[in-house]
């Protein structure tokens, strides 16, 4: 079963080259009961380690079961090791906070095929421990920990079970308990290599080798009767197998999916063990996405309410003004120049068909005066299909009509802030008021319709426009001519049209520019969106700097957890995990600690989106994209940071990983 030829190990100690052993050569028949024997220093333990795969040799031969092993790369030796060989620790390399039933199952996490396993819970019955499969560790005893690290040996039906020790930690009733378990395991046809330094522990073997200076001195068998013994593959079926409704999933299921599933059962029992240290690493994740999330709620709510604020204003509404002109190198003020005449706004609404309604407008800032209240408020001149072209209703009261302007009739259309300004809570249709000193009598009162930014839009007076032209501005020519297209898709192409019929009608020298300007709201608000757009995205950056902080807080923590549980990375690597079997369950625990902190951080930043509602007074909307985005950024955040303190932790060799204090 095992045979070696001639192996040396020389290890490196600072500038000492330490001969750990000298051209070794021995053979180990199947069913045999071999006890390693030699003092402190002696090469016993290295040759343990060589001859259970944890080490490979400087130069020599290692055949196992007739196949050379010591070319095998780490994986290979850990698929060897998965196979063939189980391991009983002097130290028992239980895992802590973990049930005896998984401490027994952990080899099957990685088992590479072989033979078929066999039940844990049987197993434990087996050792005497059918009582304690849920007992932790810290709950049995040291003779009842080693019969625990023995089941787990058997788990993969092993063909070698090496034992290191196995009652060096125990008082002399527990070994003798122990070696009786060997040597009934040896009974049924399982190889027994055993490491001791006590002769009385040698003796229950059938065949001692003494080392001595890294060389074997002497190899002698004990004179006792052996029994017959069955060979080794009665074992295999001897032993209660795994149920059949309990392996074939592996074959109908994909194995990434298996191993995923295992690597995250994994990783959250190992996060559960440190609740705190877990929670505190997930805060930065937290605090990041929810301040992401917020940062994206906020530019997306005030899109919104500009957006909702623009199309009560009207978002296809087109102004028309007289421009600043250049004459003779002078730059003149606006309508210096260029006028704008009433007619104007009908000429338009009939040449350009894009247009749905026209008003000619004159504003002038004036004092107005009921009783002992006065308030300076800015009047509008302007026709009655003003209130079409800016959907403004009445709510009380009526509008002035073509009459009116034709007329002049001194009336008046008051905004709700100079309402409250003069008459308080009194109705003041049908009172008059002073404007400039001319009478006007209130005929309705404007629906409000809030504040624009700096300017509020209730607080107006509308008149008819002749009446302000003559009894109040005393011009002949309109300020604007506010536009109304027939939809707002048809802004633009209604601003070139307008500009067209105006360069025709008012044509001006090139090098005098454009004679009138016009605007809209929609341009407005692209450029309001702009600013919005660009200030969410600097907050949205600003935010993203605490989930890099969050991911270096992860790495910290997941680099400190490698260094705590280096002894487990070689206790799983001595039971058959791979490189990438260690890589994936760091890498795993790193993402699953992330996407707790984006889950947690959702949570909370829906906790302040709603707090923001409520104390900005508008609705900020939690979009999908904000979702996918924190889980994405927590997600990748775990990978990034995780990759190298999971790399660390696979690359850790398995006999150094044990041997760490």
């Amino acid at each position: 079963m095992i045979k070696i030829e001639k192996v040396c190990k020389t290890y490196r100690m600072g500038e000492v080259d330490i001969h750990a052993l000298r051209d070794v050569s021995l053979e180990i028949k199947e069913g045999e009961f071999v006890a390693i024997m030699g003092p402190s220093g002696s090469g016993k333990s290295t040759l343990m380690q060589m001859l259970g795969l944890l080490d490979v040799p400087d130069s020599g031969s290692y055949q196992l079961c007739g196949k050379e092993v010591s070319g095998l790369s780490e994986d290979e030796l850990a698929g060897e090791r998965s196979r063939t060989i189980g391991y009983v620790f002097q130290q028992f390399n239980l895992l802590t906070r973990t049930s005896a039933l998984d401490n027994v199952r952990l080899p099957l996490l990685y088992a590479t095929g072989g033979t078929q396993p066999v039940s844990a819970e049987e197993l434990l019955t087996q050792v005497g421990l059918g009582g304690r499969l849920h007992h932790r560790p810290n709950e049995l005893s040291g003779g009842q920990q080693q019969r625990v690290a023995i089941a787990r040996s058997l788990i993969n039906n092993p063909a070698i079970i090496l034992a290191d020790e196995p009652t060096g930690n125990l008082d002399t009733a527990s070994g003798e308990e122990i070696l009786a378990l060997l040597n009934q395991l040896n009974e049924r046809g399982i190889t027994i290599i055993l490491v001791t330094h006590e002769p009385d522990v040698a003796q229950h073997a059938q065949r001692i080798i003494r080392m001595r200076d890294g060389k074997v001195f002497s190899d002698e068998k004990v004179p006792k009767p052996l029994t017959d013994a069955p060979i080794h593959r009665t074992l295999r079926t001897s032993l209660v197998a795994v149920p059949a409704t309990l392996t074939p999933w592996r074959k109908f299921i994909s194995v990434t999916v298996v191993d995923i599933h295992t690597y995250f059962e994994q990783a959250v029992r190992s996060l559960l063990r440190n609740k705190l240290r877990s929670g505190l690493s997930t805060l930065g994740i937290i605090i990041g996405v929810a301040s992401v999330m917020m940062a994206l709620a906020l530019a997306s709510g005030a899109k919104n309410a500009i957006a909702k604020q623009i199309s009560t204003m009207g978002s296809n509404l087109l102004f028309v003004q007289p421009a600043p002109r250049t004459v003779n190198g002078v730059k003149l003020e606006a309508g210096t120049v260029s006028r704008l005449k009433r007619t104007d706004a009908a000429n338009l609404k009939e040449q350009v068909p894009e247009i749905a309604g026209a008003a000619p407008v004159v504003r002038k800032r004036v004092q107005v005066v009921y009783e002992d209240k006065n308030a300076n408020t800015e009047v509008t001149g302007t026709t009655p299909e003003y209130l079409a072209v800016h959907s403004q209703d009445i709510l009380v009261g009526h509008a002035f009509d073509e009459s009116d302007d034709r007329e002049r009739n001194r009336v008046a259309l008051l905004g709700m802030t100079v309402v409250k300004a003069l008459f308080g809570t009194q109705n003041p249709v049908g009172e008059n008021i002073k404007i400039n000193r001319v009478i006007f009598q209130v005929i309705g009162v404007l629906k409000s319709k809030g504040s624009s930014g700096p300017r509020d839009d209730d607080d107006i007076i509308l008149a008819p426009l002749g009446t302000v032209m003559h009894r109040l501005a005393g011009t002949n020519y309109v300020d604007s001519i506010d536009l109304q297209a027939v939809s707002a898709d048809k802004v633009d192409t209604a601003i070139a049209a307008v500009g067209k019929a105006l360069a025709e009608e008012y044509p001006v020298a090139p090098s005098q520019g454009a004679a009138y300007k016009i605007s809209s709201f929609a341009s407005m608000q692209q450029t309001l969106l702009k600013i919005i757009s660009m200030l969410g995205a600097l907050l949205a950056g600003v935010a993203a700097i605490s989930l890099v902080v969050g991911g270096v807080g992860i790495m910290n923590i997941m680099l400190v957890s490698v260094t705590e549980r280096t002894r487990e990375i070689g206790l799983r690597k001595a039971l058959g995990a791979k490189r990438r079997d260690i890589l994936s369950q760091f890498l795993i625990e790193a993402v699953t600690v992330s996407l707790m902190g984006g889950l947690g951080g959702i949570l909370m930043g829906g906790i302040l989106v709603l707090i923001g509602s409520i104390l900005t007074g508008f609705e900020l909307p939690i979009s999908w994209f904000a979702v996918l985005l924190a889980v994405f950024s927590s997600a990748t955040i775990g990978i990034i940071f995780g990759l190298w303190p999971a790399r660390k932790a696979s690359t850790l060799k398995p006999i150094e990983a044990l041997r760490f204090e």
